[in-house]
């Protein structure tokens, strides 16, 4: 089925294409492609009816875009906003009509509880170190959840002592990518087998930075785990951008220390949209819901759904 975001994709994919004789061979009104990568509006059925036979006369088939992109949220340090980006992004990217898992690969859970879920029978660590499928549960429509908790911590050694550890959760991905869209992975807060895995497995990652000097430190650390992964384990692996979060937009330290990773990163993609600091993000936090449920007019919630449409153009 063609979707908005395979359409951004194929364009990506075909940089040389005249959006203009495209829009003109499907009947399409001037600027539809631009307005629609540029956020101002949404590929409708009747848009995407009309770019299906044109797009495939341009070489596309199906068979390119049958498997979800899969993206890490990765950041080894800690409180910077991973699980709840993870979250409220897969939430976003559901609600803009894509089919969306998230896995939780930090062992303290938080992902899985904010959805209710303790100590889940089945957890990703099972499926890594056994032959059972990735564990998956329906928390939303187009929305699914691949659990963990504390067992991944008892056993990351074991994982670690596991012949081809960081190709297991690749492996086992391979098996369920073609049932969505997109997989978001929440690493955890550190440079352990478990980020390793994710990121081995991932076509992207994306990391979210906090605008204070004690979370900036350290990322050249971040870039360069991600260097050696694309090296020797994942020739493919990009980074496919960075966001700001927690962000105070009246405070200078803060607007000081954007203007210098911009300066110093303007080489990745820096996303427009920063997440403002919110109440609301915390009180969804411990009424365990996503922003979408809990406060759906909120400026947090228009933020990551800005984030989202961001991510799918990009």
């Amino acid at each position: 089925m063609l979707t908005q975001d395979i359409v951004f994709r194929f364009l990506r994919s075909k940089p040389a294409l005249n959006h203009s004789q495209i829009e003109k061979e499907a009947g399409l009104p001037s600027k539809t492609l631009y307005k629609a990568q540029g956020g101002l509006i949404s590929l409708n059925e009747k848009h995407l009816d009309k770019l299906h036979p044109v797009l495939r006369n341009y070489g596309f088939t199906e068979e390119q875009f049958n498997k979800a992109k899969v993206i890490s949220i990765v950041n080894h340090k800690g409180g910077v906003g991973k699980t709840t980006s993870t979250i409220n992004i897969g939430k976003a990217l559901s609600l803009l009509g894509n089919r969306v898992l998230m896995l939780d690969m930090d062992s303290q859970g938080n992902l899985s509880q904010c959805f209710g879920i303790h100590q889940p029978e089945n957890q990703i660590v099972d499926s890594l170190l056994g032959k059972t499928d990735i564990p998956i549960i329906e928390v939303g429509q187009g929305l699914h959840l691949s659990p963990s908790d504390i067992q991944m911590a008892y056993r990351e050694l074991e994982l670690v002592n596991s012949i081809g550890s960081e190709k297991r959760l690749f492996n086992k991905l391979a098996t369920v990518q073609s049932l969505y869209d997109y997989i978001l992975i929440d690493c955890p807060p550190a440079l352990n087998i478990l980020t390793t895995c994710s990121l081995v497995a991932s076509h992207e990652c994306l990391i979210p930075i906090q605008p204070e000097a004690s979370a900036y430190h350290g990322v050249e650390n971040l870039f360069n785990r991600i260097f050696e992964i694309r090296e020797h384990l994942n020739y493919s692996l990009r980074v496919k951008g960075i966001f700001f979060t927690m962000v105070h937009k009246n405070q200078s330290v803060h607007r000081t220390m954007i203007e210098h990773i911009r300066d110093i990163y303007g080489h990745f993609t820096i996303f427009n949209t920063m997440i403002e600091t919110s109440t609301v993000i915390k009180q969804s936090q411990v009424a365990k819901q996503d922003l979408f449920e809990y406060s759906p007019k909120s400026n947090s919630a228009n933020q990551y759904l800005n984030l989202a449409q961001e991510l799918v153009i990009t």
